[in-house]
Order: C-alpha cells, then structure tokens, then sequence
C-alpha cells in the first residue's frame, strides 16, 4: 500500500473549518482539490471577472503542486468547472498558455455547473498530477 501523505501549504487560504486537503501525495501521485479563486489571505480575486479568477486558480494550482514536490509540468489530468459556458474561451486561453511552455496539455474534462462552493466563485480547477523525481 502506497504511503498518503497531506499537503498543507501556507502559501495559499485555509479556511477556518478546512475539511478537506487541498492535495494528497501517494506514491508518485499528487491529487490537487479543486482550486478556486482567493489570494492566501482568503480574498476573492477578480469578482466578476473570469480572466482574474481562473489566473488566480491556476496560480493556487502551482503553489500547491510546488508544495508537494511536483509541478504545472507534471500535471496529467484536469477537471475545469465553470458557471457559464460563455467563460470556455477565457479559461481554454489561460489553460493553454499555463501548459503549453511545457509542451504538454494534459488530459481534461469542462463541465458547467449551476453554482460553485460560493456564487462568486466563477471556476474551479482539480489536477493530477505526478511527483517530480
């Protein structure tokens, strides 16, 4: 059995009554929660604004992954959630421009959904990733 180990950064916001981990290292993976947009102090960034918000996820995303010893250039696997699919453009262009200096686009799932964890959240990024050797 692979050894879980909890990744805790304080590089970005954990909530008063944090009941998940934002990843789990087992083995050589890393299972990212999903990311969404608030700054470590827990501050909405880019209220209204999908462009703000999703490079706001991406960057959670980096941190947390740097955090458990891999990175954006190991990452095999997104889910992407929306709230509009009129924000699939905005999202797809970060998306590709944060993989693409890899050479790389993982794999990927996009779905729109009614409401995230808060109606101001906009997106909402998971990854899998590997761990860096």
């Amino acid at each position: 059995m692979s050894h879980l180990t909890v990744i805790k950064p304080t590089t970005v916001f954990v909530p008063p009554t944090f009941s998940y981990s934002h990843a789990v290292r087992m083995g050589d993976f890393v299972f990212v929660s999903g990311q969404v947009a608030q700054n470590v102090k827990g501050e909405l960034v880019g209220k209204d604004d999908i462009r703000a918000q999703t490079e706001q996820v991406f960057e959670n995303l980096r941190l947390i992954l740097e955090a458990a010893g891999s990175g954006l250039d190991l990452v095999g696997k997104v889910t992407v959630l929306i709230t509009r699919l009129d924000y699939r453009p905005v999202v797809h262009e970060i998306r590709a421009r944060v993989f693409g200096k890899f050479g790389h686009t993982p794999a990927s799932t996009l779905a729109v959904v009614t409401s995230l964890a808060l109606p101001e959240f906009l997106v909402e990024v998971d990854a899998v990733a590997l761990v860096r050797r």
